[in-house]
């Protein structure tokens, strides 16, 4: 049987060939499809780098087949509406209805299991406000020269390169039509982000691109040039990203395109290299040098910086150089390792760096203890598609929430997870002008606007069931999670939160903070000094 199709192959291409040439019966097309077949399972049986092929010649082919579409399959006809690898089909579907502004209303009652672990809701009050506007905004850079009034949801930094032409077209269209900000991504700046005028946060990672000099270190002279656009409303300097902290990156030189090359400031016909880290400082304080220096030249407007929690020592020498020198961030985005639109290795998205929740609530309680987080912005990012998402997220202690793969369903993103193949179905993840130039911008861009326009409707109608009337205004208290089948905890239950000024004296009850909070260091990002010991002595 292991070499059945084979053998019917072979007979197959014999009996079209006895019938064309004795028999002159017009069988020519049989000649070529068995024949083909047979010359396959030839191939299969001469051939050394596969066993199954040689096994199973032909039949080994069919299996390869079927595991190819493997994904779609489950994705269509297995999933459960609910199982999120990673968005659910009920996220996804939100998301489209309501990026085309279509009904997003559900029948006979929730699919999710409310007596379930994890479970979690916000509470209504009996004294709801009226409906308020839903334009929510946060002033990031008070005391810089130019201010940002920043919507409380914006587009995540995805790179041109990473996303085509047409897909960063139609993401800062609808940042335009929506009035909020559309992140570059470390790709820099391209001639397509420009086109439609709307509000840029400019990233800026290891690479440098957009302001590097010809050795790839950071040049003033190119920074200013782009910085100073008033297009770019603020500049973020990227550390660490959640899809693959702590990890460079290599565009091959075959990919580096005329644009590309142009866009970020490197030669064409070279690889483009992504340091895992930055050149242009190596310590905390460093850091915050970089953070002043960017502002400076950028003519005063906010400046901060994107991280994804790793080791707590690090950031906690970052905020210890802010106490001390006095040199603050205007803002900090916290990027979790559930985050990501781009391909990673298989082991940074499942198992390195800090989720969004715990990242989020480390930086908002650190601030906090040190009474700085009245002068420090907060964003944050990982897996935000629904205005519960903001919610909680802004519960935890964000001012405002990014989102990438949110608004690449809102682009028509159908999650098929060929980002890295340069075969996105859809014509938003690919260079692929056969494919990129197939996505309509006005269509798409009106998309954008309207999920985002919508998932703050949403976000409105929450509040004022809570009686609220700002998101401002969201505590830990508002947001409720069962624990057990008879257990539900509020989130200000379940985490430790600081209060102001708890870092200033004798360091509080928090077991990460009185494992590395004494011994972080704000002139190194290394290791403290104890904690070598312990590893060297193995007493841990």
């Amino acid at each position: 049987m292991r070499y059945a199709a084979y053998l019917a192959s072979l007979i197959l291409t014999l009996i079209s060939i006895v019938l064309v040439f004795t028999h002159h019966v017009d069988w020519w097309w049989g000649v070529a499809v068995f024949g083909a077949i047979a010359a396959l399972g030839t191939v299969d049986l001469l051939q050394t780098r596969s066993t199954l092929r040689r096994n199973y010649p032909v039949l080994a082919h069919f299996r390869y087949g079927l595991e190819s579409i493997g994904p779609e399959m489950r994705q269509y006809f297995i999933e459960a509406d609910t199982a999120e690898v990673p968005f659910s089909r009920q996220q996804r579907a939100l998301v489209y209805q309501r990026s085309k502004s279509v009904n997003d209303v559900r029948p006979f009652g929730s699919q999710a299991d409310v007596y379930s672990l994890d479970y979690e809701w916000i509470n209504h009050s009996l004294a709801p406000t009226a409906h308020i506007s839903h334009d929510f905004r946060v002033v990031i850079g008070e005391n810089s020269a130019q201010p940002y009034s920043a919507s409380v949801f914006n587009i995540s930094a995805m790179s041109f390169g990473s996303l085509s032409a047409n897909a960063i077209r139609a993401l800062n269209k609808g940042a335009k039509l929506g009035n909020f900000y559309h992140d570059t991504g470390e790709g820099s700046i391209s001639p397509y982000h420009r086109e439609n005028g709307g509000d840029l946060v400019w990233e800026i990672g290891s690479g440098y691109f957009g302001c590097r000099d010809d050795q790839g270190m950071f040049s003033e002279e190119r920074f200013i040039a782009n910085a100073r656009d008033a297009q770019v409303k603020m500049i973020e300097i990227k550390l660490s990203q959640g899809a693959k902290p702590g990890h460079g990156g290599v565009l091959p030189a075959a990919k580096v395109s005329a644009e590309i090359s142009v866009t970020r400031g490197v030669p064409m016909g070279q690889d483009c290299v992504s340091p895992a880290a930055h050149t242009a400082f190596n310590s905390p304080q460093g850091l915050l040098q970089f953070v002043a220096k960017l502002r400076e030249l950028s003519g005063g407007k906010p400046t901060g910086f994107k991280l994804a929690i790793g080791h707590p020592w690090e950031w906690f020498g970052i905020a210890k150089a802010m106490q001390e020198t006095g040199v603050l961030p205007d803002f900090i985005v916290v990027d979790g390792a559930e985050g990501g639109t781009g391909a990673a290795p298989a082991e940074f998205i499942d198992h390195v760096g800090v989720p969004m929740h715990e990242a989020l609530m480390l930086v908002h309680n650190t601030l906090v203890g040190l009474e700085l987080r009245d002068k420090i912005r907060i964003g944050a990012a990982g897996r935000v598609t629904s205005a519960f998402d903001i919610a909680r997220t802004l519960a935890m202690g964000a001012d405002w929430c990014n989102a990438g793969r949110g608004y690449m369903f809102a682009l028509g993103c159908i999650q098929a997870q060929s980002c890295h193949t340069d075969r996105c179905p859809t014509g938003i993840a690919t260079q692929d002008p056969s494919r990129w130039r197939k996505l309509d911008v006005p269509d798409k861009s009106t998309r954008v606007f309207h999920f985002h326009d919508n998932t703050l409707k949403a976000l409105r109608d929450l509040l004022c069931a809570a009686g609220l009337s700002h998101p401002g205004e969201i505590g830990p208290e508002h947001i409720l999670r069962r624990v057990s089948p008879t257990e539900v905890r509020s989130l200000g239950a379940l985490y430790n939160f600081l209060a102001p000024g708890d870092l200033l004296g004798k360091v509080p009850d928090h077991a990460v903070f009185k494992s590395f909070w004494a011994n972080a260091r704000s002139d190194s990002f290394a290791a403290p000094d104890r904690l070598l010991a312990m590893r060297a002595s193995k007493s841990f």
